[in-house]
């Protein structure tokens, strides 16, 4: 249709297609209309709408559907909205007489749905444009309503309804009459009628009065009617209006005329009439029925239930804040009247419902301050309860009466204490207030409930104080031992010992949800209590029930501390069980005999309670559970087993009021028994599955009780067929109750007292344990599905049988029960099969499950059938036989084909599907076609929906488990789902539901094929998105769900296809459903797109800003009157605004990540938006207390505007009805993870560096104003993160300390350009300041104390501040710290764990160590360049100076830490050498808990401690103070003071120290799996090498070689598994210190023997050799340290120069070498460390050792020699270079050279490496993949000089030699000759053996050259260095030459040097080269003469031209000086005849 580019339709075309295919095409048409005439111009418009009018209307006449007719009104109500309203009467006419047609036939139906949907349409879209013509279509509607049928109604009253919208007040004419026909309809027999009466009519409240005023009864009366049988959707249509009828008189808009306005005690007294007695008396049965509680009274209850939440929410919160008294005892007096609990279990329904209403309206409509008000109305509430409790207490002691009175109060107390509750959970620590202010303290009231005579009120009261606990943990301790206290103040009080008792266990049972615990003796004390009660119950007979109760109930709450806690109580709780009960079988027989009623009921609460212990202990504590613990259990357990045969007669002997305990009894034994191991109690099967199947089964229970797990055992995909839907609601804690299971929604804590310590679901806010008939028949099903698997054949065979037999005699209900009971528990049992890979049995077994099966199929209750597929599909997986598949597909193809009622077809079709689900399209794929062919043909059956839905189901199950094999069924599939959804009526949601499940698995089945473009695909794609459409635009808000679950999976296979345009606008609607589901699924569907199209979705959610009729709901409920644009935040606004309103966990983690995913892709472009949506929450400190500032989020105008705004003001302005319906201010949650986008904000800019460089983002900037970047917004960032860090909120302030460290981290060094040496930082230094400061306050808990210390170490490692002075308010805080340090007397008291303790010290002694280690170890480097320099020199100096203080006590704690945790660092197999007492920082008890504290801290202590020990530490031990650390203090073994105690030297404990950090430094560096952090190897190597840079810690090493060794050995395996080069560089720092060690050693060794051998008699020994090797040379790997070293250094050679590798081929070394680039600065660096190690290494061995290790040596380091030479030809020689040369000459020159003993070898190694480097000589060509020349003239000079003669003078080695130098000086290179020449003039001067040869071949070349020069003067800078270093050389050979003979070579010398000389004349015309040489000679002729003036005089008087040249030249020489003397003292200006006495050179006026 949009390619026709028409509004027509093309009726030719649609003529050629298929009869069936046109309702597809027209509706695709209308769509398309639709669509367009939304954007059209009126122009466009007029040109067709003549024939558009006509096209619409006839179509009224093709029968439409019902997605069609909705689309036809829309069309005509938009085109004469658009377009001209000629013909609008015409058409209005035109309905109105199809309506007075008089065709009832079912064929004409359509067509007069048709009229009125249009009739609807038009006139709400048109309104008062209409004219009076509306008078005649109302009246038409409403008599068309006689004979209607119920979708006719429906449509009428839902066309009515929006008459009344578009007409307003203009219709009030009609409103009487609407309004008397409506209320008929609101009680018609049809549902879906009552819905649309129940919208009209609300729609009639906003327009008619006399709806509130004169009628307000008698609607009231309708609506409690209307509920009476009803479903959810008209329970929530009719709530809604009865809540806006009531709220209307309250509205600010509410007009009442002469008519009397009611009152607000009217509203309420009508609202509890509904509540308490269902309305006026119209309930069936009248009374009678009223006090049995009949359903009809629960609907209604729950009806007028919503509507109270309705009512409030219509109100708003400003009206709840001022009428909260009012409401609260509205509210909780409906459960003080009897008619509201007329049963038990109608009280707790009744509860329930009020508890609904209380946490709807205080837990959603007000913000956190007005919840504390709401707290503090609930407390006088419980206050005034007790008082009356209290009064009728008294009045009842004296004269019998009150038992009455304090009944009817325990309801109350209950909901107001659960809310209580509720609300303190969702406040957290912002609840402290109510705790803290003395006046207002809600302890004391909700103690006194603890003494209430009613079971339910202490454990209400008992579960506040736990929630209380669990809000504030400061308040855990202090209640627990408040608690305990009391019960040993009352402890003969019964109710004291029960309400005390629950409190204990309810605390206790809280502590795990309390990250800091408590201390581990207040589990001792609840131990002692507990068994004191046990010990003392039999003494007092008033007492024992409660006592062994409570003592039990305490046990069990103890077991939830864990292991930890317990395993010291194991022995002795052992003995507890075993004593509980009897012996042996003689026992337990003589038990019946003796005792009476009282004291039976006693031992069996005893052994229940004993019981409940024991499953507490298994659930909680299951490491303790050893073989040896289980069979100690199972001692009592088979004997509780054995007891429970005896029961019923003890019952039938004292009384049915035993059953209860009984139950009770054998509640625990089967919750027990389930968690254990069934092998553990194989031997009691036969009796247990006795008592397990009479239990489902009724046999001895008269009620029909059934079990509550029979939907829970069903598939989750089921519950569309069964409507559990409804637990997916916001209503489901108040529809639970009219579910048909037994006690469904019953749950309250009365009935099982241990449920007040267990752990519960987050998302319940009570536990609601169900009542005790209900739990023991679910627990025995868990039981038997459990023990199932494990039972012989035999017994499974029988068990079959008599569940059938049971079916059979039980009749009607019961047989129904017994029926659901059995089924489930056959479910469970076929689960256990399955999951422990069991089969079920022969055939016979399975024959009598078939049949069992088979029975329930064709059961009328919908869940029978449902359970029945499931069983049938479980057995199908558990049997696996195929020829059982067929065989049961068989039968249920020909019950199909056969059956005609629906239950036979809708169970079999399931069958059909479950059969498939659980065998998969593979096991079942011979019988896919004619169950596809069957199931289609069935879903057609338009006679029975329910047909149609399950039959859908089972296609849906089918198509899901089918995979490929279902392709070829997917066309005919589709087109199904397509004909159906435009047929079936809206009213049919089920079906709806069902076909939109059905399209997402076809949708799945197609998958990725959706993307093809093939005709076939296409259309397929086409049929699925119209559908999608069709369910889109469904009423209901499930099909709507499934709609966009099918878009989602569409948008998964195919997403260029999916049109967000619509699609995004349509999901923000959403967000406002009343249906959760729905919101669930349009957040889950923005949470993919957002991770692929984020930017996209952000775009299309603003067109709705500009759409000012496109609005959201705001409510959660549909109930508020107001609606909000999205407003300029937009979507993300929208989503943190739902973050303050949702409480469903799911949809909030949707909404958290949909924010992050746009965050993560838009925020680094986007940066003000993101910074101002999380500033708004932040800084939203209003609230809607007080008369209201009301605003809600929105975005700023205008940006000058931001800049005008104070940064203090919250970013909330005013909404459009925000005087009613303020926003909430973000709650804490919201706030926090605001902060958490603040933090990925920052790491979302990490990408661009400008982010963090202020001066060139100003610049680009000001180039252009629409870029940002985050260092713009520092301000704004320290601003947020310190809102944060100063919450109110405890776990707030925790991640606004995060975001301070971050900010700290990435802004610390940015400079300040206007300031250089200053950094932008350094303004916030206060703030940081004031947010940390009450982090530091005594009552701070310890995880946010912990926190700040490693924020503090973070700001001041930072470098921020310039001197100390600005960290004055840090160091105070951190000196403060260290008062948490403290033991005994002046130790701050203990609220929190040990564990908590551990963290909070260590996070002190970790922030302490990180500031003395940037103390000691800041680099000046570490400011800006611009910096002073003075300043940064003084800045590690006077940032020590702070720590130094401290020092001495912080050192013992440093390495008191360090030993704890080398302690704890033990494998658990040496878990026995852990003190018993506990160490310096942890208790025994919590040594779990504490490792990952220690964990986190030790690597900074570690290399503090090593600093600090190696600053002074060792030396100064003994004149450390003796300093005890508490009574934990011998933990410290010997690094305190307490060594001193125990006699250790000094020396002692500096070498335990020594050994700790060595040891924990290698245990660390050791990881065999890299799990360590780069921070932590890099921190322990460089504590290892501080702790060995000292020679006393370097002896140490070296004492043992075995510990020298394993140092290196892991370095080795260090460098092998890190590559990080600052790494590698400090693995090698550490391995210079080992061989520096090694070296020391053998140096006192070495004088020792000197010592020795003078003392002793030289004569008969010959001296042993020092070193390794001894006299036989041999290196032995893992005992040598010389190995291990050279190990480490050939991993660092070879890894960064793979050349270097021997095995690697001759060709492959030439080409890496060739073509090998430089190293970088670290890698020269770590070469040359390697190099520098090696050259060190033969001084460790002996002679015979050197030479094992030499060759090595040698070849290693000419090896680096020749490769990094290669490096780029720069002057200077790259590290590596110089320092292989400098350990060449270091080995050339070493004594072991010339020892005797290894003197030839080392000549032989030696001329070896000199050959080797002449042949690295010998192959250099052009390409330059040789050794460079000038490093091969460097080494040669190297070995010629420093090695022993007879090493450089063997004949070829010296030719050789000789004959590089030769070649260098003859080469064309200058620079080469040059460094010839230097290298020469080198060798010249060494011994005269070596140089002679050099000399005699290399002088004459040189003179030579000299020669040359004076004929042809040097012309290049090079060439003059040349020339002079060679009259260097020249001067240097003449100064060696013998007197004698020195007169030949200044023959030769002075001549050249003349010959240098410039004629004076031409002096000053010549060169600058020239005159250089000219006076460099003049200066050396000057120099020889008077050094040697007999030759010199020699040579000048032997040649009188020489003379003459001399002469002249020394005369120019000084005429020049004397000239330029003259000059300079001319130039110098007259000294002043007065001096001045002072210095003004500084004044610059």
């Amino acid at each position: 249709m949009e390619l026709a580019h028409s509004l027509l339709l093309n009726e030719e075309a649609l003529g050629q297609i298929n009869e069936a295919k046109r309702p597809i095409c027209i509706y695709e048409w209308l769509r398309f209309l639709d669509k367009v005439l939304a954007a059209a111009h009126k122009a466009d418009v007029k040109e067709h709408q003549k024939k558009l009018v006509e096209q619409l209307n006839a179509q009224m006449h093709c029968s439409p559907g019902p997605p069609t007719r909705k689309l036809l009104g829309k069309c005509l109500a938009n085109l004469y909205s658009v377009g001209d309203t000629y013909s609008l009467f015409e058409t209005v006419n035109n309905c109105v007489d199809i309506l007075k047609n008089k065709d009832d036939s079912p064929s004409y139906l359509p067509t007069r749905l048709a009229a009125v949907e249009i009739l609807g349409a038009i006139h709400e879209k048109m309104g008062r444009m209409v004219g009076s013509s509306f008078i005649d279509t109302v009246q038409t509607l409403l008599k068309a309503m006689k004979n209607a049928e119920s979708q006719g109604r429906c449509e009428i009253m839902l066309a009515l309804e929006k008459i009344l919208m578009g007409l307003g007040s203009a219709a009030a004419s009609q409103h009487k009459d609407i309004y008397k026909v409506a209320r008929g309809c609101l009680v018609d027999r049809s549902l879906v009628v009552r819905v649309a009466a129940a919208k009209c009519l609300t729609q009639l409240v906003n327009e008619a009065p006399f709806m509130y005023t004169s009628e307000l009864d008698r609607v009231a009366s309708l609506c409690f009617q209307a509920m009476d049988g009803s479903n959810y959707d008209v329970r929530c249509a009719v709530a809604r209006l009865l809540g806006v009828t009531m709220a209307a008189p309250f509205t600010p808009k509410a007009t009442t005329g002469k008519m009397k306005k009611p009152s607000l005690d009217d509203v309420f007294s009508v609202l509890s009439s509904g509540f308490l007695r269902g309305g006026s008396g119209f309930l069936k049965g009248g009374g009678g029925e009223l006090l049995k509680g009949g359903e009809v009274r629960r609907e209604v209850r729950v009806g007028v239930t919503q509507a109270h939440v309705v009512f409030v929410m219509t109100l708003g919160g400003p009206w709840l804040e001022r009428n909260m008294s009012v409401f609260l005892t509205h509210i909780l007096d409906l459960l003080a009247s009897p008619k509201a609990t007329p049963t038990h279990v109608d009280a707790v329904y009744s509860r329930k419902c009020v508890s609904f209403m209380l946490r709807a309206v205080l837990g959603k409509l007000l913000g956190e301050k007005a919840q504390i008000a709401a707290a503090r109305e609930l407390c006088q509430f419980v206050s005034k309860q007790m008082a009356v409790v209290d009064d009728a207490s008294s009045k009842a002691e004296s004269d019998g009466r009150g038992a009455a009175d304090i009944s009817n109060t325990q309801h109350s107390l209950v909901c107001a204490l659960q809310e209580l509750g509720s609300l303190l959970q969702s406040l957290q620590t912002c609840a402290a207030p109510l705790v803290t202010e003395a006046n207002s303290s809600i302890i004391e009231p909700v103690i006194s409930v603890l003494l209430h005579p009613s079971i339910a009120a202490r454990l209400a009261a008992a579960w506040c104080l736990r929630c209380i606990a669990v809000a504030l943990p400061s308040q855990m301790t202090p209640l627990i031992d408040r608690c305990a206290d009391r019960m040993n103040t009352l402890k003969s009080s019964p109710e004291a010992v029960s309400g005390y008792s629950y409190a204990l266990a309810a605390l206790i049972g809280g502590v795990h949800q309390c990250q800091l615990g408590i201390p581990h003796s207040k589990g001792k004390l609840v131990f002692s209590i507990a068994e004191e009660l046990l010990r003392t119950a039999t003494q007092n007979s008033r007492m024992s029930m409660q006592r062994t109760q409570a003592g039990w109930l305490l046990l069990g709450a103890l077991m939830t501390l864990g292991p930890p806690s317990v395993k010291p109580h194991v022995p002795r709780m052992l003995l507890l069980w075993r004593n509980a009960f009897p012996r042996s079988k003689q026992e337990l027989e003589g038990e019946k005999a003796r005792g009476d009623a009282f004291t039976w009921q006693v031992t069996l609460e005893g052994r229940a309670g004993a019981l409940c212990a024991m499953r507490s202990f298994v659930a909680h504590c299951s490491e303790l559970l050893t073989d040896d613990v289980t069979r100690r259990l199972m001692t009592p357990l088979e004997c509780a087993m054995t007891m429970m045969a005896h029961i019923p007669s003890v019952i039938k002997s004292y009384g049915a009021h035993l059953k209860a305990s009984a139950a009770m009894v054998r509640l625990r034994l089967y919750d027990i028994l389930a968690l254990l191991p069934p092998t553990a109690y194989e031997g009691s099967f036969n009796a247990l599955l006795r008592e397990l199947v009479a239990e489902f089964t009724l046999t001895d229970n008269p009620a029909n009780t059934t079990t509550s797990l029979l939907r829970s055992m069903c598939h989750t995909d089921d519950t569309r067929i069964l409507g559990s839907w409804l637990e997916e609601t916001d209503h489901k804690s108040v529809e639970d109750q009219l579910q048909p299971n037994s006690a469904s929604g019953s749950g309250a804590l009365e009935h099982d007292p241990s449920s007040i310590y267990l752990r519960v679901d987050q998302t319940v806010a009570v536990p609601g344990p169900l009542p005790l008939g209900v739990a023991v028949i679910d627990a025995s099903v868990a039981l038997f599905g459990v023990v199932f698997p494990h039972v012989a054949q035999k017994h499974r065979l029988q068990m079959l049988e008599h569940f059938a037999e049971c079916i059979r005699q039980a009749k009607s209900q019961r047989q129904q029960a017994v029926q659901m009971n059995i089924f489930t528990a056959v479910l469970s049992a076929l689960k256990g099969l399955a999951d422990n890979k069991g089969g079920l049995g022969g055939k016979e077994i399975i024959r009598q499950a078939n049949e069992l099966i088979m029975n329930a199929l064709m059961n009328p209750n919908p869940i029978l059938r449902c359970a029945a597929g499931e069983a049938l599909g479980r057995m199908a997986q558990v049997v696996g036989d195929s020829a059982f598949i067929a065989q049961q597909a068989q039968n249920s193809f020909d019950k199909l084909k056969s059956a005609r009622d629906a239950v036979s077809r809708t169970g079999h079709s399931l069958a059909l599907g479950c059969l498939h689900r659980y065998v998969g399209g593979m096991g079942s794929g011979q019988h896919l076609n004619t169950s596809v062919s069957i199931l289609l043909a069935l879903a057609q059956d338009s006679s029975s929906p329910v047909v149609q839905a399950w039959a859908l189901h089972a296609l849906a199950l089918i198509s899901d488990s089918g995979g490929p094999m279902f392709r070829s069924y997917v066309e005919p599939s589709l087109s199904l789902v397509l004909q159906l959804s435009l047929t079936i009526p809206p009213a049919h949601t089920e079906v709806h539901q069902c076909l939109g499940k059905c399209l997402e698995a076809l949708i799945t089945t197609l998958g990725p094929e959706l993307q093809g473009n093939s005709g076939a695909v296409a259309t397929a794609r086409t049929s699925c998105l119209v559908a999608c459409a069709i369910m889109q635009d469904h009423p209901d808000s499930l099909v709507q769900t499934e709609a966009i679950s099918c878009l989602q999976q569409l948008h998964l296979f195919a997403p260029r296809h999916v049109n967000l345009s619509s699609l995004v606008p349509n999901l923000c609607r959403n967000l406002g459903s009343t249906h959760l589901l729905l919101r669930r699924a349009a957040v889950a569907c923005l949470r993919q797109l957002a991770q692929r199209e984020a930017r996209e979705v952000c775009e299309y959610a603003m067109t709705l800003v500009k759409d000012k009729d496109v609005k959201l709901k705001t409510g959660k409920d549909e109930n508020a009157p107001e609606e909000v644009n999205i407003t300029e935040t937009g979507l993300e606004g929208v989503l943190f605004g739902m973050l303050d309103k949702e409480v469903d966990q799911k949809l909030r983690r949707d909404i958290h990540d949909t924010l992050l995913s746009m965050l993560q892709s838009l925020a680094a472009d986007n940066l003000s938006h993101w910074l101002q949506l999380s500033r708004d929450v932040l800084t939203a400190a209003t609230d809607t207390g007080g008369p209201p500032q009301p605003k809600t989020l929105q975005g700023r105008k205008d940006d000058k505007e931001d800049k005008e705004e104070d940064d203090d003001t919250a970013k909330f302005h005013a909404g459009g009805e925000a005087k009613t319906h303020p926003t909430v201010a973000p709650r804490w949650p919201t706030r926090m993870f605001a902060t958490d986008c603040v933090r990925k904000i920052i790491q979302a800019c990490e990408g661009n560096p400008t982010n963090f460089d202020l001066r060139k983002a100003k610049e680009l900037k000001a180039s252009n104003q629409t870029v940002d970047f985050l260092v713009l917004h520092l301000s704004e960032l320290v601003r947020m993160t310190f809102i944060a860090a100063t919450a109110d909120n405890d776990q707030l302030r925790q991640y606004g300390l995060q975001a301070i460290q971050d900010v700290i981290t990435k802004f610390a060094k940015v400079p300040e350009p206007e300031f250089p040496g200053h950094f932008i930082m350094e303004q916030y230094q206060a703030q940081v300041g004031a947010a940390l400061r009450p982090a530091f306050t005594p009552d701070t808990p310890s995880d946010v104390t912990a926190m700040a210390c490693e924020v503090c170490s973070t700001w001041i490692a930072s470098g921020v501040f310039v001197d100390l002075n600005d960290l004055k308010r840090i160091q105070q805080l951190m000196v403060s710290s260290l008062a948490k340090l403290k033991r005994g007397k002046d130790a701050p008291s203990q609220l929190y764990s040990e564990s908590a303790s551990s963290m909070e010290k260590l996070a002190v002694l970790k922030a302490w160590a990180e500031v003395y280690v940037v103390a000691m170890t800041k680099q000046p480097q570490s400011k800006t360049p611009e910096e002073e320099p003075e300043n940064d020199e003084g800045e590690p100096e006077s940032l020590l100076t702070m720590v130094q203080p401290e020092l001495p006590s912080l050192s013992k704690h440093w390495l008191a830490a360090l030993k704890d945790y080398a302690l704890l660092a033990l494998p658990p197999e040496f878990s026995s050498q852990l003190p018993t007492e506990g160490g310096a920082f942890y208790s025994a008890e919590a040594v779990d808990s504490a490792r990952p504290h220690y964990r986190r801290a030790w690597p900074p202590i570690l290399y503090a401690a090593a600093l600090w020990l190696n600053d002074g530490g060792f030396a100064h031990v003994a004149a450390e103070k003796d300093e005890d650390l508490g009574p934990l203090g011998a933990g410290m073994g010997g690094f305190d003071g307490s060594m001193l105690q125990k006699k250790k030297t000094p020396e002692e404990i500096n070498s335990d120290r020594f050994h700790l950090i060595l040891g924990i430094s290698i245990e660390a560096l050791c990881s065999p799996h890299a799990s360590q952090p780069l921070e932590t190897v890099s921190t322990c190597l460089h504590a290892m090498h501080k702790l060995l840079d000292a020679p006393w810690p370097r002896s140490q090493l070296v004492t043992d070689r075995a510990i020298s060794i394993e140092v290196l050995n892991v370095l080795h395996r260090l460098l092998l598994t890190r590559d990080a080069l600052p790494i590698q560089l400090a693995i090698m720092s550490v391995a210079r210190q080992v061989i520096l060690a090694a070296k020391e050693q053998l140096q006192d060794d070495k004088k020792q023997l000197d010592s020795k051998e003078e003392k002793a008699d030289k004569l008969d020994a010959k001296a042993t050799p020092v070193g390794e090797g001894g006299d036989s040379g041999d290196i032995v790997p893992g005992k040598s340290s010389v190995f291990a070293a050279l190990e480490v250094c050939l991993c660092v050679l070879i890894r960064q120069i793979p050349a270097l590798n021997p095995s690697m081929p001759a060709p492959a070394q030439l080409q890496n070498g060739g073509q090998r680039r430089g190293l970088g600065e670290e890698a020269n660096q770590l070469v040359s460390a390697a190099v520098a190690i090696m050259a060190d290494l033969p001084e460790l061995c002996s002679p015979k050792g050197s030479v094992s290790v030499l060759p090595t040596i040698l070849f290693l380091t000419t090896g680096v020699l020749r490769e990094t030479s290669c490096q780029a030809g720069d002057a200077r020689l790259p590290l590596p270079v110089s320092t292989a040369l400098q350990s060449l000459k270091s080995l050339a020159s070493s004594p072991l050279a010339r020892d005797d003993a290894c003197a030839a070898e080392w000549t032989r190694l030696l001329q070896s490496t000199l050959a080797t480097i002449l042949d690295f000589s010998s192959k250099q060509d052009g390409s330059g993949s040789g050794v460079q020349q000038v490093t091969t003239l460097l080494a040669l000079a190297m070995l010629i000089m420093a090695s022993p003669q007879q090493v450089t003078t063997a004949p070829n080695l010296q030719e050789q030699c000789i004959d590089v130098f030769k070649k260098a000086w003859l080469s064309d290179n200058p620079q080469l000759q040059l460094k010839c020449l230097q290298t020469l003039s080198s060798i010249f001067q060494a011994d005269v053996v070596v140089a002679t040869p050099y000399i005699h071949t290399m002088g004459p070349l040189v003179v030579e050259r000299l020669q040359q020069a004076s004929r042809n003067k040097p012309s290049t800078e090079m060439e003059l260095a040349t020339v002079l270093e060679a009259l260097k050389l020249l001067e240097t050979l003449v100064a060696m030459t013998e007197d004698h003979l020195r007169v030949h070579l200044v023959n030769l010398l002075v001549p050249i040097l003349v010959s240098y000389l410039v004629d004076s004349s031409l002096l000053q015309s010549t060169g600058k080269l020239s005159r250089t040489l000219h006076e460099k000679a003049l200066q050396n002729l000057l120099k020889i003469g008077p050094q040697y003036p007999a030759a010199f005089k020699s040579v000048i008087t032997s040649a009188p031209d020489l003379k003459a040249k001399l002469e002249a030249a020394i005369r120019a020489s000084q005429a020049s000086k004397a000239a330029s003397t003259k000059q300079s003292k001319a130039a110098q200006p007259a000294q002043p005849s007065i001096k001045l006495k002072m210095n003004f050179s500084n004044f610059t006026g």
